[in-house]
């Protein structure tokens, strides 16, 4: 082990900071999470706000925890690379943490600095942008959300004092952590095209990076000229600062001396331009292996070309879509086409739900029946989904009869569950819509709480269904699902969304792993390009100018994937296995599920249309 090589995965969830050392294998050698704060406002909904002086703080223990655990060397630990969440960080022009926050007064030096990608404030500032008709917005899906980062900036401009915006830095979560760590400003194309209206060059016979005259119609005419405060700049200066890098590119001279001492690390040390954590669990999952049948061999190692078939769901409190192609491929409401968001050259979709593992949490913890689920669980030392899971065998169990067997799906035909909750993300890019549930009775006991927990994974699953089927309809053939994070442990739901898609999912080898595994990988990725081209180019700085970031991004595209493969464990597999009946009811339950989409827009109309009457 003494000679092995390591690296270190940092991953920032909406709700806690992790780290992972992980081998050269991919073995996730230590691990470390801890929680991070989340502010909410008592009188507004909408708002969700972070510290980047907590998370930096969670990171740097949950580092020096798994370099104690392991008693692996620093100096053994070759890389380092970051994901995080689609969250806007806000400082001052040298780092200084500047309050997005109306409870610290907006624009002051404050604790609460980082607008979370949860919150909703934006609204009518993402209504604006997507009045304009840009061009821009073909690139995000027809429709910028509001949990994108330009309609955040500009809510801020309208509520900050001129003089304090003139004066901050935004950046998308990950890039902030990649500065914090190197002191440079570089930022990563993941962050800027999949949410600041970053256009690469190339892409359309005038794109450059940011569009001016976007920027001036939307009211953030100051970055027309000059973006660097929002994203990077393609200009030949600063030697490494300001660089737009692809996924995994080492950022300026590695780790500061700065962030090595808070870290416990060495300076120098590698570290890779960081992705949004969806992304990073796309990178950890997709070029998994799996057995085709039970005791069968392992499939064979997949080329870059068998991504295009797979799209990954990265699935926590919401759950993110994501599918490479090899061409922009078009599709409303879902987000993209993202180009060189993870390889240059290639294109990226983002189809998402808002609201996946929180929505399951709240048909739970409102439920009246919930105290006696919490009770129950711990009398029989085990969890509330395994106490769940009995209740609903055994109502499946008493609906059966000798001659016929019920299934779960059969004991909740009659109960129908809409779940845009918190608006709705892909494929209808509605944040007005909301969910609801037909065929309530007066029943309030635990077996209707563990109905309601089976009816809500059923629309989590025939969503997902409606996203794919609009990917497919748009030039996409996604013909499996690579699963990671808390929801696919899940194995009722995996099962669900398998029989609903018709098609198969694959589990990680870790599910909690697999999105700070893609994280690790981008520290190798960093570490072996240093490695290979600082003996070609000698010199402080590797990248002294977006030429050469493009020249090695473009010569080192394979070497990405390869990593993929080498540190990806081999996953399981799940087929579709419903029967027919249960075939049928689910084709049923998909198109009453439609139908509730278009009922509640209608709905929406007439009820506008008669509130906008006065006397």
């Amino acid at each position: 082990m003494s000679n092995e090589s390591f690296y270190i995965g940092i991953d920032v969830g909406t709700g806690s900071a992790r780290a992972a050392l992980v081998a050269s294998s991919g073995r996730v050698v230590a691990s470390s999470t801890h929680d991070i704060k989340t502010f909410r406002s008592p009188t507004d909904a909408a708002i969700f706000e972070q510290s980047t002086d907590n998370i930096w703080a969670q990171i740097a223990s949950c580092i020096k925890e798994v370099i104690q655990e392991s008693g692996i060397s620093p100096q053994q630990i070759k890389g380092l690379g970051f994901d995080a969440t689609c969250s806007l960080a806000v400082t001052n022009l040298t780092g200084v943490p500047i309050s997005v926050s109306e409870s610290e007064g907006i624009g002051k030096v404050g604790e609460r600095n980082i607008i979370l990608w949860a919150d909703h404030r934006a609204e009518a500032e993402a209504a604006l942008i997507n009045e304009t008709g840009s061009e821009v917005l073909e690139y995000v899906g027809g429709t910028m959300s509001l949990e994108m980062e330009i309609p955040k900036i500009l809510w801020l401009k309208r509520h900050m004092p001129a003089d304090k915006f003139a004066s901050c830095q935004f950046f998308d979560l990950p890039d902030y952590l990649t500065y914090k760590a190197t002191g440079f400003t570089t930022r990563s194309n993941c962050s800027l095209v999949c949410k600041t209206s970053f256009v690469p060059p190339g892409v359309t016979k005038t794109s450059s990076g940011f569009d001016p005259s976007f920027l001036r119609q939307i009211g953030l005419e100051e970055f027309a000229h000059d973006a660097s405060r929002i994203g990077g700049s393609t200009s030949n200066n600063d030697a490494g600062s300001g660089m737009v890098l692809t996924a995994g590119l080492p950022i300026g001279k590695g780790l500061s001396a700065e962030a090595a001492n808070a870290l416990g690390l060495v300076e120098g040390t590698p570290v890779g331009s960081g992705v949004i954590d969806a992304y990073a669990g796309w990178i950890g999952t997709v070029a998994a292996r799996y057995q085709i049948s039970q005791g069968a061999e392992l499939s064979s190692h997949p080329s870059i070309e068998e991504s295009l078939h797979r799209l990954a769901a990265v699935a926590g409190t919401s759950t993110c879509h994501l599918i490479q192609s090899k061409e922009g491929i078009f599709v409303p409401g879902v987000w993209g086409p993202y180009k060189n968001a993870v390889f240059p050259g290639w294109w990226m979709n983002e189809g998402g739900q808002s609201s996946t593992g929180q929505l399951i949490d709240f048909i739970l913890t409102t439920h009246p029946a919930y105290p006696e689920l919490q009770v129950l669980a711990k009398e029989k030392g085990t969890n509330i989904y395994s106490v769940l899971a009995d209740k609903l065998e055994e109502l499946r169990k008493e609906a059966s009869a000798s001659d016929r067997e019920e299934t779960l799906t059969g004991l909740t035909k009659h109960l129908h569950l809409y779940p845009d909750f918190h608006g709705n993300r892909s494929p209808l890019a509605d944040p007005r819509m909301r969910g609801s549930i037909n065929g309530l009775k007066l029943d309030s006991s635990l077996a209707d709480l563990a109905l309601k927990f089976n009816v809500t994974l059923e629309a989590i699953a025939l969503q997902t269904k409606h996203i794919v089927d609009e990917m497919n309809a748009k030039g996409h053939v996604v013909n499996s699902i690579y699963m990671s994070g808390s929801q696919a442990k899940n194995i009722p739901l995996m099962q669900l969304l398998s029989n609903c898609c018709s098609i198969p999912i694959v589990l990680p080898a870790s599910p909690s792993a697999a999105v700070v595994l893609g994280a690790a990988m981008l520290g190798r990725f960093a570490a072996e390009v240093s490695d290979v081209w600082k003996s070609k180019y000698p010199g402080d700085a590797l990248f002294p100018t977006q030429e050469r970031v493009d020249e090695i991004s473009m010569a080192e595209k394979e070497r990405l994937w390869n990593i993929m493969v080498d540190m990806t464990l081999p996953g399981t597999r799940i087929t579709p296995s419903a029967g027919p009946r249960e075939t049928k009811l689910l084709e049923a339950k998909y198109k009453i599920f439609r139908e509730t989409v278009e009922i509640q827009r209608r709905w929406r109309t007439e009820m506008e249309e008669a509130g906008n009457v006065w006397p």
